[in-house]
């Protein structure tokens, strides 16, 4: 199908991966996933629409009082999911970026810039060196860039089928499938 890139040396560093809609895994299962790092080493990334409905003033007592208290938290993945990974977005005039695995100090002077959005990730995704590509080979993701409008939308399962069918008519239609076919 159209719409994914495919894969080679380049590095998917800042792109999203969609899971495949045949994809069974819950850990991954209708999941964005935006990749921090991608290199010959491996992969790593936070699963962007896995809420847990918490704040991190909910998580610790250290972030309570804290500007940062009100930060969503995201399940961001399988691994060390007991670990805070805080991430920040900018949508600014020259383009999207991110800042990741930030401090909270600098997260705090992140938010005090325009078009700021920080989250809380517990856990991230993570491939050992070539694990990724080998998942990539056999259509286990689609990739797809990171769309300006990214955060204006639900950040659930809704997501992944907003995104996903932005890559094509036959993927619009893979993504509008419903969970149980049988329901259907």
């Amino acid at each position: 199908m159209r719409g994914s890139r495919k894969v080679s040396k380049e590095s998917l560093t800042g792109s999203l991966l969609l899971a495949h809609p045949a994809m069974r895994d819950p850990n991954f299962r209708r999941s964005v996933v935006l990749m921090s790092m991608h290199n010959a080493e491996g992969a790593m990334g936070v699963v962007l629409n896995r809420p847990l409905g918490k704040r991190l003033g909910e998580l610790s007592g250290e972030f309570a009082l804290s500007r940062l208290a009100g930060v969503p938290l995201y399940k961001g993945g399988p691994v060390q999911t007991a670990q805070l990974v805080l991430a920040a977005w900018q949508t600014r005039s020259d383009g999207f970026r991110l800042h990741f695995g930030v401090e909270p100090d600098r997260a705090l002077q992140l938010l005090e810039e325009e078009e700021t959005h920080v989250r809380g990730f517990l856990g991230y995704s993570g491939w050992s060196a070539g694990q990724l590509e080998n998942e990539m080979r056999h259509n286990t993701w689609i990739v797809a860039d990171v769309p300006e409008d990214l955060l204006t939308h639900s950040q659930d399962e809704s997501l992944w089928r907003t995104v996903l069918g932005r890559e094509g008519a036959e993927w619009r239609l893979l993504a509008g499938e419903p969970e149980d076919p049988e329901v259907n």
